[in-house]
């Protein structure tokens, strides 16, 4: 679903200076000094209008959260929802998720989330998946030792995709949900996990650690391919 343009947009963005990095690629390797504290440092990888954002980050107040979204009236609610909550430990950057080694040092990142990103359901377009071993392998250079990439999506051929590709790169399963919510809520949700919950929509999840890998020789190495709009 395109996202409606928001009226005033550029001075509500303004009005959320504390929280949006203009600038990210210059705090490569020392993002922690951004927040002016040490902590684990989370990935949001499409933040969307912030909801699981704000509210992860207002349950672990220790953790830093950076919240990627290339969408800026997607991004201006979520920046202003953090503000209105007073949150000292979320920023907000737009870039893209292919561009994440040139925006975080080797071991820098402690944890990513990919909630509900773009299945990209044809097989031409598999490679903007964010699950594919192409974008797999670049969130390995990011990622400290032991992290992990935690990941939810309502498409079923999506989830079962990324079931195969996280192992085929060094990341194992942990905490495999079909129907994460079948039970009751569970966790915290995005805005439009909770529509999909009232709808009775299952919701895939797992948890993918990185173990030691070594890249077999015939690996695509090829940048992952983005949307044309992308830059």
């Amino acid at each position: 679903m395109r996202m409606r343009k928001k009226k005033n947009l550029a001075p509500r963005m303004g009005r959320c200076s504390a929280v949006w990095v203009r600038e990210p690629l210059a705090h490569r390797g020392h993002w922690r000094t951004l927040f002016d504290r040490s902590g684990a440092l989370h990935v949001e990888l499409g933040c969307g209008k912030g909801r699981f954002t704000a509210e992860t980050a207002l349950e672990h107040p220790d953790t830093l959260f950076l919240a990627i979204e290339r969408v800026p009236d997607a991004m201006v609610v979520a920046m202003e929802r953090v503000c209105a909550m007073g949150l000292t430990n979320v920023r907000f950057l737009s870039c893209d998720a292919a561009r994440l080694p040139e925006l975080f040092a080797p071991g820098e990142v402690d944890r990513i989330y990919i909630n509900f990103c773009d299945p990209w359901p044809t097989k031409r377009h598999a490679k903007r998946r964010l699950t594919h071993h192409n974008f797999l392998q670049l969130y390995r250079q990011v990622l400290a030792e032991g992290a992990q990439i935690h990941f939810k999506t309502d498409n079923t051929p999506l989830f079962a995709f990324s079931l195969e590709e996280f192992p085929s790169c060094g990341f194992a399963l942990s905490e495999v949900s079909h129907n994460l919510h079948e039970n009751g809520p569970q966790g915290i949700m995005t805005d439009y996990e909770a529509k999909f919950y009232e709808l009775g929509t299952p919701i895939h999840r797992c948890v993918a650690t990185m173990v030691d890998w070594e890249a077999p020789e015939d690996t695509d190495e090829t940048a992952p391919e983005l949307p044309a709009e992308a830059t």
